[in-house]
């Protein structure tokens, strides 16, 4: 029989912009940002293929943005995934800023 894997764990990695879920650990997924202010524009959400399915991706940007809260900034859900997870749970949707063309504009440069 197997050992039984430890619970995942949420690391924010400020040093790269991103929160990081580790299992055993191990990176298991990320979903990245870029600070303007006192907005945390969330623009990439990615889980290796090997860990898809656990439910990895939710609990990542769950704690993610609870952390936000935590830290008195705002969300700009650019990627994709945290715009529909922020759209489900509206218990976010009170420090959620929309996305703008300024805000895209912005983020272009800050990437490049």
């Amino acid at each position: 029989m197997s050992q039984p894997s430890a619970a995942p764990v949420v690391e924010r990695a400020d040093a790269r912009n991103r929160y990081e879920i580790l299992v055993d650990g191990k990176r298991a997924g990320l979903t990245a940002y870029r600070d303007r202010g006192a907005q945390r524009v969330f623009y990439h959400t990615e889980v290796d293929e090997a860990f898809a399915g656990q439910g990895l991706a939710s609990q990542l940007v769950q704690e993610a943005l609870t952390d936000v809260r935590t830290l008195g900034k705002r969300i700009v859900p650019v990627c994709p995934y945290v715009a529909k997870f922020v759209k489900n749970h509206e218990e976010f949707a009170d420090i959620t800023d929309p996305v703008t063309p300024e805000i895209l504009t912005w983020l272009d440069t800050e990437l490049r």
